[in-house]
């Protein structure tokens, strides 16, 4: 079944043109205010800084970093970063994308942290992709000027203030998946429209495709089609494409799940290949069909890859745009299972998890329990419980395996540390490293981290990460 949706879906693009990998330079990369990043060096750090020793409050970041601090200079409990780490995961997909021709719009709910989205965009991104209005009024401060809003714009308030702060240096596309979604925000562009008649607001919007069971997006491709019908009627909504999200289909890489996925991804190349036959989208404009997060990219690109085009001739450009957002941290839980990199030898290394935590041992009530000073408002717990690894009697400290502990709770500031007293000796005041899960809901609950590099036991403090949730 899945096979003769999308030799429909080549069908029909076909008929208007050359199907194939596109081949030479890919689209700009996005842009960002380095000056705006810049003042973020010049935050003085205080006590709203819970990873920050009141030693350093009244110092700089930039004045932290260049002062020679090394991880044994914090306090716990601790997300610590490895630089190390994140630059091998950026250079991974960004190489992987670039080797296929398809193009990484990172999802940048994952970091909230406008400084890897630099990275990202410095190592070839075409954008950042976000969630919400208040995702998206960081990423104008920051200056990021092009954005996918994976989600539709509902809120009146939103819906102005984009279209007052959009332009040239602040390119967005959202999403609608209904009509009355279209004729909501048609009403709002038309009031907009009055109020500045010199300058009509004109909204760039994909359709998003969703499925039975699923999260968002048009049940079916009749349905998703008469949401570009209505799209292509308005007067201030233009289409560029379709969008979805396979995701919200399965948790889990075994073949009923990939299975699930992998329809899905048909039906989006269905869809894309229907509104072009139709005549629906934009006339004059690139376009793009958007998929993949972290766990299924390899199959959005595996199914999707023909819908590219290069624009040669009649047929208009179509970009097809993954947007990983976890792969630059990765974890040592969710992702590292079901990564495609973890799960397909033949695409070359793995990611690394770049994040961990250090937590302090506060309390040794009974044999083989100890309680650690990091907890829900620490760690992430939604993907997994943390997974200790290694120990040590200080922070910079020699560490060594913790073999057979386990967590078995986590409270809102404590976590329970199971492990065998007869092989391993666990004293108050020890640090325990921690394995997490779910860089996403490991991010929120910080609003600065660290990230250090070099020397594995005391790694020196390169800089420090800001998060704007």
């Amino acid at each position: 079944m899945q096979g003769a949706r999308l030799q429909l879906a080549l069908q029909y693009t076909q008929s208007i043109g050359t199907v194939g990998k596109r081949v030479g330079n890919m689209a700009s990369a996005a842009r960002v205010d380095t000056e705006a990043l810049a003042a973020l060096d010049r935050v003085e750090l205080g006590w709203r800084h819970k990873a920050i020793p009141a030693d350093f409050h009244g110092l700089t970041a930039r004045a932290l970093a260049a002062g020679g601090a090394r991880l044994g200079d914090f306090q716990t409990p601790l997300l610590a970063l490895g630089r190390e780490e994140l630059t091998a995961n950026l250079n991974r997909l960004a190489a992987w994308c670039d080797a296929r021709g398809v193009l990484l719009a990172p999802h940048g709910k994952t970091t909230m942290a406008p400084q890897l989205w630099a990275e990202q965009i410095s190592a070839g991104a075409w954008g950042i992709s976000l969630a919400n209005s208040a995702q998206l009024r960081v990423a104008r401060h920051f200056g990021v000027s092009r954005v996918q809003v994976a989600n539709s714009l509902t809120d009146p308030l939103a819906i102005r203030w984009l279209a007052a702060t959009q332009g040239p240096e602040f390119e967005v596309i959202s999403w609608v998946d209904s009509v009355q979604t279209v004729d909501l925000i048609e009403r709002e562009l038309a009031a907009s429209a009055a109020l500045h008649p010199g300058q009509p607001p004109v909204f760039s919007v994909l359709v998003e495709l969703g499925a039975p069971g699923g999260r968002t997006g048009a049940r079916g491709a009749d349905a998703a089609l008469d949401v570009a019908r209505a799209v292509r009627e308005s007067t201030h909504l233009r289409l560029v494409g379709i969008a979805g999200y396979e995701g919200s289909l399965a948790h889990t890489a075994d073949a009923a799940g990939l299975s699930a996925v992998r329809d899905y991804l048909a039906d989006l190349g269905e869809l894309h290949a229907r509104a072009l036959a139709e005549d629906l989208y934009a006339p004059g404009v690139d376009l793009m069909v958007t998929a993949g997060g972290s766990a299924y990219f390899n199959d959005v690109v595996d199914v999707l890859s023909g819908v590219i085009h290069s624009g040669d001739g009649e047929a208009p450009r179509v970009d097809l745009v993954i947007r990983s957002g976890a792969y630059i941290v990765h974890d040592d839980g969710f992702y590292r299972e079901i990564s495609p990199f973890s799960r397909h030898a033949d695409d070359g290394e793995p990611l690394a998890s770049a994040m961990h935590a250090w937590a302090r041992v506060v309390s040794v009530p009974e044999p083989g329990l100890a309680l650690l000073d990091a907890g829900k408002r620490d760690l992430p717990v939604d993907e997994g419980l943390p997974e200790p690894q290694l120990i040590a009697r200080r922070l910079g400290g020699t560490a060594v395996p913790l073999p057979g502990a386990s967590i078995s709770a986590v409270n809102d500031q404590h976590s329970f540390l199971r492990f065998d007293p007869a092989a391993t000796a666990v004293n108050i005041g020890d640090v325990v490293r921690l394995g997490l899960s779910h860089p996403c809901t490991a991010f929120d609950k910080w609003t600065l981290i660290p990230v250090f590099s070099g020397d594995a036991r005391n790694p020196s403090l390169e800089s420090l990460v800001h998060t704007f949730f």
